[in-house]
């Protein structure tokens, strides 16, 4: 109902076209607020509560906590990570097993000399045999162009990808194992596997493709184009192009040709789907590598060891709250602070999902101050509540940061239109070490100043100055200017404003939805529960 009241008539639509295209050419002269050091300018405390008290609605606020925390993060040691790489080490050798059923010592054949790769990925390593072939931009780019050069049988590692050791042994390759592809499909009607939308006969199909595969192997042709104009495939708006595949994937008419024919061949085959005319993009080695992988976890003493060191840290701090960051930088420890978080927030910098830390902050037993050690997925954080802020007006000491640079602007302003009243522009730029500058074709829609930034109040006033005059002291957004209106150039008159009249409509009516919600959720009274049950 709302958006059905919002509208915009003719007038407002050729006043909008006006601002968007009115154009103006303007001499300036600007004193920056810089000019003057925010060393010179003393604000109290009682000045900023005053501030705060005469803009309530700008400095509302709602419940917030301060943190700060100290993360013990379980992860591998130095010792665990060169422990594991011993330990994959050793799988590479034959080794010597006691049999205690036979009472005689087995040969166990490690990862160099064993005739059955799966069994023994089985049961030394993290993860299974892979046996697909992979082309080398399947293969972990840091090793990519080792793993591809070595001979079968050939081992290389042990190495380390992400987070796990490796050692890879080429088990098979095949030469020229993936082509990429592309084609042109001319359907016809009857062909199993054809769109049944299609009425063209074979006869008819058969003389198209014949046609194309004599235009494709013209000089300067570009094959993907004629495929997006004529294919019937799903492929033709990305120009036929089918990327890599291995043999067997596709039907055998097509695959026969793909790994029949070299780089650069394009010939025709009819499948089920109709005719094809193919070009063969590229060919590529594909190798299948048997890896044995162990992953670099932290061990149980090293887990132990951070369980010690967190409860200490947590005990220490507990007996003096003060000293919280003074033992961390003690015991190298990184303190994160975190600052206004909100009763229902769920993340916090460094630590995603942490439902119980916020709750713990905003419990009404937990005062400033108060600390606690929460076990958490991949190790421990000792936290400390440093602030609280309570839902309504700022105080003077929370504003001040926002409120500081407003009372300095003003009082920068004032000083500036004092010592600049009643002088020309000129003189304006000579007592104060600036120049007089030119800005052309400026709009109240794009309210830009040429090395002054946006200045909508200055271009403002501008816009409703008449041709030669010169404007009072201005106070825009970076200092305070004098203006004088060199040219206005009037945009041209159009015959119907009816688009900038519909454009006004549509982006008041896209506006309603977040107005009218934020109107029923100030107007109701709400007593909002859920931070204490989620």
């Amino acid at each position: 109902m709302v958006k059905a009241g919002v509208g915009a008539t003719l007038k407002e639509g050729e006043l909008d076209y006006k601002l968007a295209n009115e154009k103006m050419d303007i001499k300036y002269v600007r004193v920056p607020y810089t000019s003057i050091p925010d060393s010179t300018i003393t604000v109290t405390k009682s000045e900023i509560a005053d501030y705060v008290s005469k803009h309530k609605e700008e400095y509302k606020q709602d419940p917030a906590r301060d943190l700060q925390y100290v993360f013990f993060q379980e992860k591998p040691s130095e010792a665990d990570e060169t422990a594991i790489k011993e330990e994959i080490t050793k799988l590479l050798d034959d080794t010597i097993e006691y049999n205690s059923q036979t009472d005689r010592n087995d040969t166990i054949r490690g990862f160099r000399n064993t005739k059955d790769v799966a069994a023994f990925l089985d049961r030394y390593s993290d993860t299974k045999f892979d046996t697909i072939f992979k082309a080398k931009k399947n293969l972990p780019s840091s090793v990519a162009d080792t793993l591809m050069s070595l001979n079968i049988g050939q081992i290389y590692g042990p190495y380390k990808d992400g987070d796990s050791y490796k050692i890879s042994k080429m088990i098979a390759r095949k030469p020229n194992g993936s082509v990429k592809a592309s084609h042109i499909l001319l359907a016809y009607e009857g062909a199993t596997r054809a769109n049944p939308e299609v009425k063209r006969t074979k006869e008819e199909a058969e003389a198209k493709a014949k046609e194309l595969l004599r235009e494709a192997k013209k000089y300067g042709v570009v094959f993907s184009t004629l495929a997006r104009d004529n294919s019937d495939g799903p492929s033709a708006p990305n120009g036929g192009d089918l990327g890599y595949f291995q043999r067997g994937v596709m039907v055998p008419a097509f695959n026969d040709f793909a790994f029949g024919n070299s780089e650069g061949s394009i010939g025709m085959v009819e499948t089920d789907f109709g005719f094809h005319v193919i070009k063969i993009d590229d060919k590529e080695d594909v190798v299948q590598i048997a890896t044995v992988s162990r992953e670099i976890v932290a061990s149980e003493e090293t887990i132990n060891t951070l369980f010690t060191n967190a409860t200490k840290f947590e005990m220490e701090t507990t007996d003096d709250e003060s000293a919280f960051s003074t033992l961390a930088k003690e015991g190298n420890y990184v303190v994160r602070p975190v600052n206004k978080i909100k009763a229902l927030d769920e993340n916090l910098p460094g630590l995603p999902n942490q439902r119980n830390i916020v709750q713990w902050a905003f419990n009404g037993d937990t005062e400033v101050g108060d600390i606690k050690r929460f076990n958490i997925n991949n190790g421990y954080a000792v936290v400390q509540l440093t602030g609280s802020y309570a839902e309504g007006v700022m105080s003077a000491e929370d504003a001040s940061v926002l409120v500081l640079p407003k009372i300095r602007k003003e009082r920068k302003a004032a000083k500036i239109i004092a010592a600049n009243k009643g002088k020309d522009m000129s003189a304006i730029a000579s007592d104060n070490g600036v120049s007089v500058s030119n800005a052309s074709a400026l709009t109240v829609k794009s309210p830009t100043i040429p090395g002054a930034g946006s200045e909508p109040v200055v271009v403002g006033t501008a816009y409703g100055m008449a041709e030669g005059a010169t404007s009072g002291l201005i106070e825009g957004n970076t200092g305070i200017f004098k203006i004088e209106i060199v040219k206005k150039t009037e945009a041209p008159k159009l015959d119907n404003y009816s688009v900038y009249a519909n454009a006004l409509k549509t982006g008041a009516a896209a506006r309603v939805n977040t107005a009218v919600y934020n109107a029923l959720k100030e107007g109701a009274e709400i007593e909002d529960k859920r931070a204490t049950f989620y």
